[in-house]
């Protein structure tokens, strides 16, 4: 959930391109039975309507043939009337409770219709294996049309995020090379790693300054969102322009602090603009348009001052002429990697590396929250993760790449949060193929949606699903389960999974390890926090958490 692919799990779809009455992708008669159930025909329908299969329940039709599209659960026939319900009940904010509900209603798969746009939902790990088979070389999700439409009017390149077909996919596998591959992760590691010690180096001069108490030991309790924050853009910006922007001193720059405020206000400006036509807010210069675009264009600036700087110290020889690249020599950041290579246009590289910086903020800062709130609430949790990141860090001799391959239960504790807690609460794809989901036909082109929130809270998916346990996703323990490749989904899937995935889990499992092996966690509230989402799943109320020196 580092990056900004994770911020396309929108909970509504893009119009449903090949519903039920596209005649040229019409319901095809006479298919197979699938193993959900037997199959119905075209119209086939309860006296009192849609019959409620409950959750687990395989709706079967008659006759031996698959169930049609119109067939499938809904929430209401008329998209406006619902849009209204969403707008009018606040529904958007809590999208994600809004989909738990509703599964556990109308069972494992249900349409929904929000203004024009359509999408089917499903939760089940096997029917996201069927749904993943038929994504085809090019997957394709749902357009952030208000991100596209910014480009456009600015004239900018759009990134791998906002492109689909051929010319996303030659822009991803050069991107793949810089960020994705295990040789990427060696040369960008050391930077997270520096960054995470100088946060707790950070945490633990405030911890001495302005919590030690007469016996000399240290606890402070506070909100540690703001300096998780500050956390993920100085990470973020040491491993894509190789220089650190200090966010740790006591006056970190007004030029950061704005960029935060831009990424913030162009995520909760982005959800209403959904369903509102872009293009005409964008001529008539409606005030929210102008919040929006804005924000977006302060993170543009922000990460063209950095672009311009690494272009210029690209034609500054090194000294001694080493390469940026070279076996030994420190690395000098992702963007100047791409930059040496020449095989992206530079502005091919400022539009996703724009993409990057702005998906790299509160996508990491909030899961941190979350990770630390449950830490704190689960000290039997906390000890045993910390036994073994202290046995695995003295095995690795202060190595960090070591240390985290030794300890897979930090791995498991970064799982185990965004399986509570998805930063985005769907991934979407638009099937190539006409395909069957619960014995339901469904259209090749339809947007479905596999719904994260419900999938990892599901008692069918994962037993005692409200226990925090990273010990869950051990290799033996996801042997011979049902779709276990598909139960964690927060970073998307396949060819189209989140391009800063190896990012942001090494990121958040090095910040993670250096606390345990600094701090002791503990919160006063064990109750569970509150949750809502604007387009991504953050607290309603940040978690204070008490730290206390070892």
């Amino acid at each position: 959930m580092w990056r900004i692919s994770a911020l396309s799990s929108m909970g509504v779809g893009a119009q449903c391109m090949a519903g039920p009455s596209n005649p040229t992708l019409g319901l095809r008669r006479g298919l197979c039975v699938s193993a959900a159930g037997s199959v119905a025909d075209r119209g086939a329908e309860s006296e009192g309507g849609l019959d409620k299969a409950g959750p687990g329940d395989t709706k079967r039709g008659v006759g031996g043939k698959v169930r049609p599209f119109e067939e499938i659960p809904h929430t209401g026939s008329s998209g406006w009337v619902n849009l209204v319900k969403f707008w009018r009940e606040d529904k958007f904010r809590l999208l994600h409770k809004h989909m738990e509900r509703t599964f556990g209603t109308l069972g494992p798969i249900y349409r929904e219709r929000l203004g024009s746009q359509s999408s089917v939902n499903i939760m089940l790990p096997s029917d996201i294996s069927e749904l993943f088979r038929s994504e085809g070389m090019h997957p394709r999700r749902m357009t952030l049309q208000p991100w596209a439409t910014h480009r456009e009017t600015r004239q900018h390149s759009k990134g791998v995020f906002l492109k689909n077909g051929a010319e996303w996919r030659a822009d991803r596998i050069l991107l793949n090379k810089e960020v994705m591959v295990s040789a990427a992760v060696s040369r960008f590691l050391p930077c997270l790693d520096e960054v995470a010690r100088d946060f707790c180096l950070m945490l633990r001069a405030r911890l001495e300054s302005e919590g030690r108490r007469e016996d000399g030991s240290c606890d402070l309790t506070l909100d540690p969102s703001p300096d998780l924050f500050r956390f993920a853009l100085e990470a973020s910006c040491h491993v894509l322009y190789g220089e650190r922007i200090g966010l740790f001193s006591s006056s970190p720059s007004q030029e950061s602090q704005q960029f935060i405020w831009a990424v913030e206000r162009m995520l909760a400006t982005t959800p209403p603009l959904l369903y509102l036509p872009s293009r005409l807010l964008h001529h008539i210069g409606a005030p929210l348009w102008t919040q929006h675009a804005t924000a977006w264009d302060h993170i543009f600036s922000h990460a063209e001052a950095r672009i311009q700087k690494g272009y210029q110290r690209l034609f500054v020889p090194q000294a001694g002429g080493a390469k940026a690249g070279a076996t030994g020599a420190k690395f000098t950041g992702v963007l100047r990697q791409l930059m040496e290579r020449g095989q992206l246009s530079l502005e091919l590289i400022r539009a996703n590396i724009t993409e990057l910086m702005a998906g790299g903020v509160d996508t990491t800062a909030i899961p941190l929250q979350f990770a630390l709130f449950e830490l704190g609430r689960n000290p039997e949790v906390q000890e045993r993760v910390r036994q073994q990141v202290r046995a695995s860090w003295a095995q690795a001799g202060g190595e960090a790449q070591k240390a985290l391959q030794g300890a897979p239960l930090l791995k498991g504790l970064v799982k185990e949060t965004l399986r509570l807690y998805p930063v985005g609460i769907t991934v979407q794809r638009y099937p190539i193929r006409d395909i069957v989901i619960q014995n339901y036909h469904i259209p090749a082109g339809t947007l479905v949606q596999a719904c994260l929130y419900p999938l990892g809270r599901s008692r069918q998916v994962f037993q005692e699903p409200e226990r925090f346990d990273p010990g869950r996703w051990g290799a033996q323990k996801e042997v011979g389960r049902e779709g276990a490749g598909f139960r964690s989904l927060a970073f998307g899937f396949g060819a189209r999974q989140c391009v800063g995935r190896r990012i942001a889990e090494n990121e958040m499992q090095l910040l993670l390890m250096h606390i345990l092996l600094s701090f002791r966690l503990s919160v006063s509230s064990s109750v569970d926090l509150s949750t809502k989402y604007t387009i991504i799943l953050q607290p309603e109320v940040p978690p204070r958490i008490t730290f206390s020196t070892l």
